[in-house]
């Protein structure tokens, strides 16, 4: 299998057979950050994201202050979907020789506005030429810091667990959408706010905080939703050896969403469930747990979170729920590097 037919998630799998490890590395590869012990009250949280001109952004749909911004917001929500706090960061940038120094100064300030946000140093990193390549390229390593026993993995989901959402899934996606088809008539507010939400994504670290303190007993599995809530519920699944019912009827879709996909005799769903970038959280609670995480994210003020289904065992895979009761499997369409049309 070449490269180009190879999936993201077996390449991953090819590249890091058999590496070694070491007693301090409490989780390794295949969660959102590796965590290692240093010993301590607190655990070490590392995560790296790269942003590349012409796959993740293009300057003609978004500024370079809100590339900027976003390329640093989606390792934030890594740290988020651990339930740490972000501490430091270090940016590289390959840039092409065509690329104006002012556009970098604008990116930097991005960086700088979303690094302040989060209370979040840059402390260092790189910059290098891409020779003949015409694209620019964003990389980034973020440390950060969780409590000792309050780490949140992808592994935990249990039978009978409650599936939660925060936000609206699928805004992204449909922000893109209008991004990359610009000719319609969209209802301008609606349009611009869905926009907004791809362009600049809030990562939602307040909320893995929340989540994080009540803890594994309460909150089982989490995982920000990057590549889609189909695709990222499937990597919960995997690495929990659980499955998972979804009810259509549960799913939160924001106005704007119903608004966009009205207009343009869309299916609001293909973008709820497979859309990603939206770096909203996706985890599982116990059961009779439900209660206790609603009422402390409301007191709260944080995101508004919905219940959307429930784990069930690994021989029933991935399903949907229709408000009629029929079942059907989910198949994850999400993003993938290496396999998804261009």
């Amino acid at each position: 299998m070449s490269t180009a037919a190879r999936s993201e998630f077996e390449l991953i799998a090819r590249l890091t057979a058999d590496l070694p490890t070491r007693e301090e590395v409490v989780v390794g590869i295949g969660d959102d950050c590796a965590v290692l012990d240093q010993g301590g009250p607190r655990l070490l949280l590392l995560t790296c994201d790269s942003q590349v001109e012409g796959v993740h952004f293009t300057f003609q749909t978004s500024s370079a202050e809100e590339i900027g911004r976003k390329a640093l917001a989606i390792n934030l929500s890594d740290i988020a979907a651990m339930g740490g706090e972000p501490r430091y960061a270090l940016i590289s940038l390959h840039i092409p020789r065509r690329c104006p120094p002012e556009v970098l100064d604008r990116l930097y300030a991005g960086l700088r506005q979303e690094a302040a946000a989060a209370q979040t140093l840059i402390i260092g990193g790189n910059v290098s030429g891409t020779g003949a390549a015409e694209t620019l390229a964003i990389d980034i390593t973020l440390l950060g810091e969780v409590e000792r026993g309050h780490v949140l993995t992808r592994s935990g989901a249990r039978t009978g667990d409650i599936l939660f959402v925060t936000g609206y899934p699928g805004d992204s996606a449909a922000g893109l959408y209008s991004l990359l088809h610009p000719d319609y008539p969209y209802p301008p507010e609606a349009c611009e706010r869905l926009r907004a939400v791809h362009r600049v994504p809030k990562p939602r670290l307040a909320e893995g905080r929340l989540l994080s303190e009540l803890g594994p007993e309460i909150v089982t599995a989490l995982i920000d939703v990057s590549d889609g809530l189909s695709g990222d519920l499937s990597h919960i699944c995997e690495r929990s050896g659980v499955g998972a019912c979804i009810d259509v009827a549960r799913l939160p879709l924001s106005p704007e969403l119903r608004s966009l996909a009205t207009l343009l005799g869309r299916d609001p769903l293909a973008w709820v469930l497979h859309g990603g970038e939206d770096y909203e959280l996706l985890f599982t609670v116990a059961p009779g747990q439900e209660q206790t995480v609603q009422e402390r994210f409301a007191a709260a003020g944080l995101a508004p979170l919905t219940p959307i289904g429930q784990v069930t065992d690994a021989a029933g895979g991935l399903r949907l729920r229709w408000p009629d009761g029929r079942e059907e499997p989910l198949a994850v369409q999400s993003w993938d590097h290496f396999t998804s049309p261009r």
